[in-house]
């Protein structure tokens, strides 16, 4: 027989965690675009509009997260 790993409880506590690692990482892009810090990958630097789409993305899945741990 094979047991069900994923209950409706353990699924609640992954999307929450998951959205609340997604709205860390908004907060932290958020703030490069804030104080204006550069943002570098090997050597090139990445512009604050790319840091703001990602800003957006991340704030739409951790809302998503919420919501959905929210209905279970």
């Amino acid at each position: 027989m094979i047991t069900m790993f994923f209950t409706p409880s353990t699924n609640k506590w992954y999307l929450t965690l998951s959205a609340i690692v997604f709205t860390v990482v908004a907060i932290a892009h958020l703030a490069i675009i804030v104080w204006q810090l550069p943002a570098s990958v090997g050597g090139y630097t990445i512009p604050y509009e790319i840091n703001a789409i990602v800003v957006v993305a991340l704030g739409y899945l951790a809302t998503r997260g919420f919501m959905a741990a929210g209905r279970l």
